[in-house]
């Protein structure tokens, strides 16, 4: 990660932006986060910005909120996004990923030990799956069932612990969470890379998607947003 701006905050070090004077204040800077809306209490900030929705490629960066203003902590980096591209409305199995503005889950999850995440952290194991059931009462929703034994939920896709390379580690990003709409779509993560595109998920290549995951602070309220420049900032 990138230590200076952090670095001087932790000194007290007073930060001016361009127009701005000591004593005085002026508009943030001109940059995406800056134009973005709705991010509430958040003062960590993750953002894929896609050129385009029918594309699977974006680029990542971190940024943190100093006093009114988000800077930039870290990326850019190239993230892969659903099979076809991004959504507005998205569906159950249509292998694209929501734009919008959404929280990370409380729980962070893995099928190697914990990395020394901020957040709570599960180590995957046999029986674990993520109900993608529309019909289910549990849909979008961790569950744990025996092992070996048939889930009470239709599944199409293996179980949490059987993806080994893409949920190496992975954070939840709460789409269709509060209320749970059924159908809308449901496991959305942020994991690791496997390939050139995801079924709706965000994914990182490893090592930089660990250091994401460390950076998070559930103190700070972080959120994801995803989209386009014009989406995100209209």
């Amino acid at each position: 990660m990138r230590t200076t701006i952090v670095a001087l905050v932790a000194a007290g070090v007073p930060l001016l932006f361009a127009g701005q004077t000591a004593g005085g204040s002026a508009a943030c800077p001109a940059n995406l986060a800056n134009g973005i809306k709705g991010l509430g209490g958040a003062s960590q900030l993750i953002t894929v910005e896609a050129a385009r929705y029918q594309t699977t490629a974006a680029t990542l960066r971190l940024w943190e909120r100093w006093r009114t203003c988000w800077v930039a902590v870290d990326g850019p980096w190239t993230a892969r996004v659903g099979r076809n591209g991004l959504a507005d409305r998205r569906r159950e199995g249509d292998g694209t990923t929501p734009a919008g503005v959404f929280t990370i889950g409380r729980v962070m999850y893995g099928n190697a030990p914990n990395p020394g995440v901020r957040y709570r952290f599960r180590r995957l194991v046999c029986g674990d799956w993520w109900n993608e059931d529309p019909r289910s009462p549990t849909y979008n929703t961790f569950q744990h069932v025996r092992c070996g034994t048939r889930p009470p939920f239709r599944t199409t896709t293996p179980g949490l612990w059987q993806e080994k390379r893409a949920y190496h580690h992975f954070a939840v990003i709460e789409f269709n969470m509060r209320p749970i709409v059924p159908g809308r779509g449901s496991g959305i993560f942020l994991h690791a890379q496997t390939g050139n595109s995801t079924n709706g998920c965000v994914s990182l290549r490893l090592p930089r998607l660990i250091a994401v995951l460390k950076w998070l602070d559930p103190a700070k309220k972080p959120r994801i947003a995803i989209g386009t420049r014009a989406s995100l900032t209209r």
